[in-house]
């Protein structure tokens, strides 16, 4: 991989991880355009995903402070209910990640045909949230978690955005907007990181092919690592705010024309 290659991969996982467009399914598109076998660029993937949950500590970094006050309080309060809402979210995705995790990466190497497929999933998942009325609730309780985290272990799938489900799941399930984007980026941050670590596990596992998984030099690392860091800063802030004004209608159409793209793709070269 080229430090270009790595530039535009970094800025690509960046962006995406936190617009509802599936930082995965834009990843895959960007390596089969690139050339980058998604398996040889392991050590890639789990830098650029590091340097997400990186920004989104950053740009949060309030949030947790304040989760951490009222978690070391030892007793029951806002701080302490968000926090079981956030472990209550990850019940699904530990499932899929301990139990099916082999299954998920099959999928990962079918090519784009399923990033497409997805990407139109999630085109349909944000109009429908977009268009939807429900009457909107205070506060995001644990059954509405637990939904949402349902919504976030389907999203493994290449194509299908992580945050588009989440937070498009919370909207037609009634919680407020305000409120979605940072529930949604708070709680995707012990997945990422738990899978980072079961993906650098298998990296330095006595019986990996040290050549075929770490293969990329460690100043193109650290240039996808900037550029993800960087953009993923910039998107998860203007994330926030976009879902504020509800305002996701324009994503929906950007990931079906990608989608359908990714699917007429390997077609046309």
């Amino acid at each position: 991989m080229s430090w270009i290659e790595a530039l535009i991969l970094g800025i690509i996982q960046g962006l995406t991880e936190y617009l509802p467009v599936s930082s995965s399914g834009h990843l895959a598109i960007g390596q089969y355009l690139f050339g980058v076998d998604a398996e040889k660029a392991l050590d890639f993937t789990i830098i650029v995903h590091i340097a997400t949950v990186l920004s989104t500590c950053l740009i949060l970094w309030k949030e947790i402070v304040w989760l951490f006050k009222d978690l070391f309080k030892f007793k029951w309060n806002d701080g302490t209910r968000y926090v079981v809402n956030i472990l209550i979210s990850m019940i699904p995705v530990m499932i899929v990640g301990f139990f099916f995790k082999d299954k998920v990466e099959e999928v990962f190497g079918s090519g784009l045909l399923v990033v497409g497929i997805c990407l139109l999933v999630t085109a349909s998942l944000l109009a429908f949230s977009y268009f939807a009325k429900p009457r909107q609730k205070e506060n995001i309780s644990p059954l509405h978690a637990f939904v949402i985290g349902i919504a976030q272990a389907v999203a493994v799938l290449p194509g299908l955005s992580r945050s588009g489900s989440t937070i498009a799941t919370g909207l037609l399930l009634g919680n407020k907007k305000e409120k979605l984007a940072q529930f949604s980026f708070l709680m995707v941050i012990p997945p990422i990181l738990g899978e980072a670590l079961l993906d650098a596990k298998d990296l330095f596992s006595p019986a990996a092919d040290a050549v075929a998984t770490v293969s990329t030099p460690t100043w193109v690392l650290l240039i996808g690592f900037i550029a993800a860091f960087v953009t993923g800063c910039f998107a998860c802030k203007w994330m926030i705010s976009i879902v504020k004004k509800g305002k996701l209608i324009w994503f929906a159409v950007y990931c079906a024309i990608v989608g359908v793209l990714a699917i007429v793709l390997p077609y046309l070269f």
